[in-house]
């Protein structure tokens, strides 16, 4: 097993992405990344990141910062909700510091939380993402807590977690680049996942998201609701936004947060 993390632990050592986030061991910032790094990809968040971390570095300076101010800065990341939750969370520990259990803060789960405990603090703890899952259920060599080295939890985390997003990923395993495919139990049989099924799926301009992301955007640049939506489909996303606090009425218009 030493073998094992060895090799994965200097094979990240020598290919790991330069990622913003990675030189710090500041748990705001740390925090930032996760948040924005749900469901959206890596390239489209170092830039966002970048921005955020200057114009707000600290949780203080978030705190500080209005619902619409936030809201307005994460147009295009997505899920817009991450950004109020990031911000509550924000407030919380401007106002009373990091807690001892993380997941009290708003909008952190089990892998967040595990994920800046061992970043930032130094915490002996598996962060278990779907990339990091993947790689040890292939290895078969234990669960994610098994395999981690002793005192090198951060680093090790990164590693399993850069290694499933790189080499070790759900559509192609690239057995050949593996540093631990001496050691892993899939190697040279893992299929990729099932060939999706034909059809036509629907374009996202078809979907609510769309059009609530239409409408945060708009506001966000003090403009009107967007035009050219039908009036349903419209109403129907600006009362969800309601209902989420993304947006609220104000003078016979509407206003972020």
């Amino acid at each position: 097993m030493d073998d094992l993390r060895e090799a994965l632990l200097g094979w990240y050592a020598r290919e790991r992405r330069d990622l913003p986030w990675r030189g710090t061991t500041d748990p705001y910032a740390i925090l930032v990344s996760e948040v924005m790094l749900q469901q959206t990809q890596v390239a489209r968040v170092v830039p966002r990141y970048l921005d955020w971390i200057d114009r707000w570095p600290s949780a203080a300076a978030l705190a500080a910062a209005s619902r619409a101010e936030v809201l307005a800065a994460w147009v295009g990341l997505g899920y817009n909700r991450r950004a109020l939750a990031l911000h509550a969370a924000a407030q919380v520990v401007a106002a009373r510091g990091w807690p001892a259990d993380l997941r009290t803060l708003p909008g952190v789960g089990p892998y967040t939380a595990a994920a800046v405990a061992s970043f930032a603090f130094g915490a002996q703890v598996a962060a278990v993402d779907t990339n990091a899952r993947r790689v040890a259920e292939r290895l078969g060599r234990g669960t994610p807590a098994e395999l981690l080295p002793a005192g090198r939890a951060a680093e090790w985390n990164q590693a399993a977690m850069e290694l499933g997003a790189t080499v070790c990923t759900a559509r192609a395993a690239r057995c050949g680049a593996c540093p631990v495919a001496a050691w892993c139990a899939s190697a040279g049989s893992v299929a990729g996942p099932p060939a999706p099924r034909r059809g036509r799926a629907a374009p996202f301009e078809a979907t609510n998201r769309w059009v609530r992301g239409r409408v945060v955007a708009a506001l966000a640049a003090g403009e009107d609701l967007p035009a050219g939506i039908a009036p349903e489909r419209l109403r129907r996303a600006v009362a969800g936004l309601e209902r989420d606090g993304l947006v609220r009425r104000v003078d016979g218009g509407y206003s972020l947060g």
